[in-house]
């Protein structure tokens, strides 16, 4: 063996007290020969490796050598994993770091650990077991205790290999006859396959006769239909000929019949000349009788229309005449209340809470009704129409923003409600001239259809407004 060094790298003469009075305390030997280290089997050597793993942290810090502190500190299930390579190491290269861990494992393992020291090996004792304490403590015939170790893994392995290759025999012979039943199985049903495979061979040239004697008339009526064919063939030839002859006399009389209907277009174009000449003629007399009408009456342009003289008054005024009812019935289609509003002078009249409430009720009735006036707006620029808005209230409201052009804002009076005074402003119209009243309510849409207005419910005034 080379000379010891201990851990903290004194020389070697102050290292050799230490190990001669660790031997006296611990009754182990330390080798001075150069025998060549043995060849420890591989279960020997792990099991050596976790026993000093194990007892490392046991060491004081001085005896443990340098390159094994950091090992020491490892976790107990890492420290042989880990640190393995560098333990068996240090095992082989420092004699002494090997007598003092292999002195507390030998004691640990208590009378094990005595009799391997003695150089007895028990007979029921584990044989890895005792190498690894032999290799450790090295009494006299360690070498022959980790032999007769080696000895004892090597027949436990060949003992285990032939228990092995045993089992595997029986299994081979298991699956061997298990094999030749399913062969049985199979040839069985081979057999019975090929039993039915001969049957239906027999079937199928019975189908085969069958089949080649259906094709033998199959042949012969082919040929029958295709002499029928040829025949059939030179009919329609004929009836193709009498076909085109037929169409060449339908194109003659269509192109006659087109010439006729050419000179019926020019003649209903003459005659609807004619129709429009006259139909100018008594408009424009229409027109004039009327110019002469308003200079013989001496009629001057109105400064107020009918619902401004409603607005003056307080109440409707009793033995107003009803106007002729109208045939429309409320609805909300705004398609309805676009083709309405395009009559010539028609009159918009809005049930303006009813409306509001219905579109922009989380508003405000400020916001409500001056997002309703500037909608009514867009209307009146867009249609030329007139606008009428009627609110509830008992006092106008102060503060309200200037009317767009085209609208105006009503607001009934103490004791009167804007559905009265809706019907007041419908019954004040003419005769004839178009009044579309908006509202939901079907006391003022049954009210006002009466006296011939239109009535439309409020949703088609929201989506024309959306729209716009």
């Amino acid at each position: 063996m080379s000379a010891l060094q201990n851990p903290d790298d004194r020389p070697e003469e102050e290292a050799a007290p230490e190990a001669a009075e660790l031997t006296l305390e611990s009754g182990l030997s330390l080798e001075t020969d150069i025998s060549p280290e043995p060849v420890l089997p591989e279960a020997v050597r792990q099991r050596i490796t976790v026993l000093a793993a194990a007892a490392l942290p046991a060491l004081p810090p001085d005896e443990l050598p340098v390159a094994l502190r950091r090992v020491a500190r490892f976790a107990p299930n890492r420290r042989a994993r880990l640190g393995g390579r560098d333990i068996a190491a240090q095992l082989v290269a420092d004699p002494l770091f090997r007598q003092r861990i292999g002195a507390r494992i030998v004691t640990e393992a208590g009378d094990l650990g005595a009799a391997v020291t003695s150089g007895v090996a028990p007979a029921a004792a584990d044989p890895v077991e005792v190498a690894a304490l032999a290799y450790l403590a090295r009494p006299d015939g360690w070498r022959e205790l980790i032999g007769a170790a080696g000895d004892a893994v090597r027949a436990e392995a060949d003992s285990a290999a032939v228990t092995a290759q045993a089992r595997a025999a029986e299994q081979r012979a298991t699956r061997a006859e298990h094999d030749r039943a399913v062969a049985r199985v199979e040839a069985d049903k081979l057999r019975d396959e090929l039993a039915r495979v001969r049957e239906e061979m027999g079937q199928i040239r019975e189908e085969a006769r069958s089949t080649a004697k259906a094709l033998r008339e199959a042949q012969a009526a082919q040929k029958r239909a295709s002499d029928l064919l040829a025949t059939e063939k030179g009919r329609a030839t004929r009836v193709n000929q009498d076909h085109e002859a037929e169409v060449r006399r339908m194109k003659s009389r269509l192109a006659d019949a087109e010439a006729a209907a050419a000179s019926g277009k020019q003649a209903a174009k003459d005659a609807r000349s004619v129709d429009d000449a006259r139909l100018w003629l008594l408009l424009e007399t229409i027109n004039q009788a009327a110019t002469g009408l308003k200079r013989e009456l001496a009629l001057n342009p109105a400064d107020k229309l009918p619902a401004d003289f409603v607005a003056d008054v307080s109440a409707e005024r009793p033995g107003a005449p009803e106007r002729s009812a109208a045939r429309a019935q409320d609805t909300d289609d705004p398609g309805r209340l676009d083709q309405l509003l395009a009559l010539p002078r028609a009159h918009l009249v809005v049930d303006g809470y009813n409306v509001t409430k219905r579109g922009f009720a989380d508003m405000s009735l400020e916001q409500q009704r001056k997002r309703l006036i500037t909608g009514l707006g867009g209307i009146a620029a867009q249609t030329g129409d007139e606008v009428t808005v009627v609110f509830d209230g008992a006092e106008r409201v102060h503060g309200l923003p200037p009317a767009p052009r085209g609208v105006r804002v009503l607001f009934s009076r103490k004791g009167m409600t804007a559905d009265e005074l809706i019907r007041q402003l419908v019954r004040a119209e003419p005769p004839g001239r178009p009044v579309v009243v908006v509202s939901s309510d079907r006391e003022v849409a049954d009210g006002v259809r009466r006296h011939g207005a239109y009535p439309m419910g409020a949703d088609s005034l929201l989506r024309r407004l959306s729209r716009s």
